[in-house]
């Protein structure tokens, strides 16, 4: 057997090598179970990691779109809450004006009824007034169009107001009749009310609806811009828990090859007994 110099033991510094190449890779490891992550900093892989960086920041600006669409089907939610209260106001008010068009009334009815139908008008003024979500509305003439979030680029999705209001609606804060032959001719403007009104909750409807698929949509493609990061740095634990029980072993192989290596120089010695 050939004798190493005591100066230089090459077989220990090559088991040194390979037991140092050993750590380091089980550090790694280690690393990735303990973090989840196979990319964890810029180090570890920059072009990756800047990648993931820039989607988690798409993904979570994402949840900004996603409460201004909310805001909006809540302003919306108002709106038509509202809308379905006026709707059944001008159904009442058009009793009331049938009602006093008969000319068999006595006075007192006739006023009566006439008091209803004030009563009535001046509730759809505060329905339409009172319909705000977060001090926005889209059921009066405050604004023409609201206008929220739809992409994280600040694209919008714009809504029309649709104004409830009894101007809106073709007809006015002092809308009334005084007899039975003015009552009869109020019916076709009640009726033509109704069917503004109709018309603008449908209006309004459809624009709910393409809010609730926008919203989706950004629920979607978050999730998507979500698992794509993942995708790019989570570590597949089931694969680096198999690594770190091999990597465990060839650790102590190393170990023991390093120590037979320093000690195969110790044989030397026995060349001076």
């Amino acid at each position: 057997m050939a004798l190493n110099s005591i100066n230089t033991n090459s077989g220990a510094l090559i088991a040194l090598q390979n037991l140092n190449a050993t750590n380091a890779e089980l550090q790694v490891t280690q690393q990735r179970i303990n973090t989840g992550k196979k990319v964890g900093t810029a180090k570890d892989n920059g072009a990756i990691w800047a990648m993931a960086k820039n989607q988690s920041a798409t993904a979570s600006s994402l949840n900004s779109v996603k409460d201004s669409l909310q805001r909006g089907q809540s302003t919306i939610d108002v709106a038509l809450a509202a809308g379905d209260a006026i709707t059944d106001l001008l159904g009442k008010m058009k009793e009331k004006v049938l009602a006093a068009s008969d000319t068999s009334l006595n006075t007192a009815s006739f006023n009566a009824l006439q008091a209803d139908f004030n009563s009535l008008r001046d509730q759809i003024s505060k329905a339409a007034t009172n319909a705000k979500f977060n001090g926005s509305s889209v059921a009066d003439s405050t604004t023409q169009k609201l206008t929220f979030l739809a992409n994280t680029d600040g694209s919008a999705f714009t809504v029309k107001v649709q104004d409830l209001t009894l101007t809106g609606l073709g007809l006015s804060a002092t809308y009334s009749f005084t007899s039975a032959a003015d009552a009869k001719t109020k019916l076709a403007d009640i009726d033509k009310a109704i069917g503004t009104a109709t018309n603008k909750l449908a209006a309004l409807g459809t624009s709910s609806t393409g809010l609730d698929t926008q919203l989706t949509f950004v629920g979607k493609l978050q999730d998507s811009l979500e698992a794509g990061v993942g995708n790019l740095v989570d570590a597949d634990l089931a694969k680096e828990s198999a690594k770190l029980q091999s990597l465990q072993t060839k650790q102590q192989l190393g170990v023991q090859a390093l120590s037979i290596a320093n000690s195969s120089s110790s044989s030397i010695l026995s060349l001076f007994r």
